[in-house]
């Protein structure tokens, strides 16, 4: 019993970072612009079908046979496209709406959303595409030493929470000890007290958005991996919505530990209480630990005050 215990909390964890990973896009989004950026799922899917039709593409234009090479290519023509989206962004949408209300920038997220949606089907196609990045699939057993049959984890999910922790931890290094990161914080509190003291509104704007298509372009890899690249992955990015409103929208720290709490949650939730209801919880357990949050903490657990600010 305690041994299934401990690897619905492991396997918890693991997707914990996964979500967590997307929710950071919100919260980079909404930490340089104000705005609760909608499109961050559709950024996740366009990123991966970028990446899985790439990943086909260049053997068949190079005659290359490394599956290493061409995955890292693969890699770097799908993150060049996520920039010159962030400059689109910037100079087409965002640039228009400078120093205006919330809720225009808002609804110029749901217009983005939507069309990387269809320019994605219209450049990559519709069909379910594989990505191959060699993440190991066999499941391994640990701590066999300690618990009977030891705790049966899977490699991939391993591996794909590894990843996600590193790029967790690189983003919060970014924002909290680099002269960019300082002023995207300093561009989410105020636009025209930044603009005032020389920091160039425009250019952070692209930088934040080109990093959060890499992230976007991170999370599209593992989950397409894990999942097949489908129109369904970005309603599967949108889970991060209560996430972030769990943890809290302005937080980094907020994005990590709702992932986790989210994570470790739906699982404990699934195995152990879904047999008696007939399952499905892990459908809507997220937006019903969100909503308990939001009446008892409007913020979230470590987000600040936003209300004034939309």
């Amino acid at each position: 019993m305690l041994g299934s215990f401990l690897e619905t909390i492991i396997g918890g964890l693991m997707s914990g970072m996964l979500y967590s990973l997307v929710a950071l896009g919100f919260v980079l989004i909404y930490k340089a612009s104000g705005v609760f950026n909608f499109a961050q799922g559709a950024m996740v899917l366009f990123a991966a079908l970028a990446m899985a039709r790439f990943s086909e593409w260049i053997p068949q234009w190079t005659g290359l046979d490394s599956k290493f090479i061409n995955n890292a290519l693969a890699f770097a023509a799908a993150l060049a496209i996520m920039v010159v989206i962030a400059w689109l962004i910037e100079k087409l949408v965002l640039g228009k709406l400078v120093n205006q209300e919330g809720v225009a920038l808002l609804m110029a997220t749901l217009g983005i959303s939507y069309f990387l949606d269809g320019f994605g089907q219209t450049i990559f196609g519709s069909s379910i595409y594989k990505i191959d990045v060699g993440m190991p699939k066999d499941p391994i057993f640990l701590l066999e030493s300690v618990f009977q049959g030891g705790l049966l984890v899977n490699q991939e999910d391993l591996v794909a929470a590894l990843i996600a922790t590193a790029l967790v931890a690189a983003l919060a290094a970014f924002f909290q000890y680099t002269g960019t990161g300082r002023a995207l914080r300093a561009v989410a509190d105020d636009h025209q007290a930044a603009q005032s003291i020389g920091i160039p509104l425009n250019r952070i704007w692209v930088i934040v958005w080109s990093v959060a298509g890499f992230v976007a372009l991170v999370s599209g890899v593992i989950w397409g991996s894990k999942l097949g690249v489908q129109f369904s992955l970005s309603v599967l990015a949108l889970k991060a919505l209560p996430l972030v409103i769990l943890g809290g929208l302005t937080s980094v720290p907020g994005a990590i530990v709702g992932g986790l709490i989210l994570g470790v949650g739906e699982k404990l939730a699934e195995v152990f209480i879904g047999p008696y209801v007939g399952g499905g919880i892990e459908i809507w357990f997220a937006y019903v630990l969100a909503l308990c949050v939001l009446l008892v903490r409007p913020q979230g657990l470590f987000g600040e005050k936003i209300i004034d600010r939309i």
